[in-house]
């Protein structure tokens, strides 16, 4: 894999687990929205975090993109899962939430999981397609 293939699937992890860190900020600060008042969600693009994360995330979906056009997907989701570590570290640092024993195994867990889909192909070979015999129409072979 490519140094430029690294960045990217960096980019994947960077931009969407900033992203979602400065919504959870953001939405923190602009309250609970019911699905009985929508409009509320509208108002909250006006809250500079969550406006910020929307363009984060828009980076993350550009990133994505262009890792999928040329990694299965079966590669980039987990290749991109250090984006956990990332968001734990935002929360318990930057937002302070409590991230507790059990949640960081887990993290590491997946984490570690990562390591096994990179020792593979990050793209899956086309299956070969078997040479197709040119065979005579139904309606010659019934006249003969």
């Amino acid at each position: 894999m490519t140094f430029r293939k690294y960045l990217i699937l960096a980019g994947v992890s960077f931009f969407g687990s900033v992203g979602d860190s400065m919504l959870a900020h953001g939405m923190k600060q602009v309250g609970s929205i019911s699905p009985e008042h929508l409009s509320a969600a509208i108002f909250a693009l006006l809250n500079p975090w969550v406006a910020v994360g929307v363009l984060f995330l828009l980076g993350f979906f550009a990133s994505y993109l262009t890792a999928l056009s040329w990694a299965d997907l079966t590669y980039v989701l987990p290749a991109s899962s250090f984006g956990y570590v990332i968001v734990a570290l935002i929360a318990k640092f930057g937002l302070h939430e409590q991230v507790n024993v059990m949640r960081w195994l887990g993290i590491l867990l997946i984490t570690a999981g990562v390591g096994f889909v990179t020792r593979g192909p990050e793209l899956t070979p086309p299956k070969e397609v078997a040479p197709q015999i040119p065979q005579e129409p139904i309606s010659t072979v019934v006249q003969r």
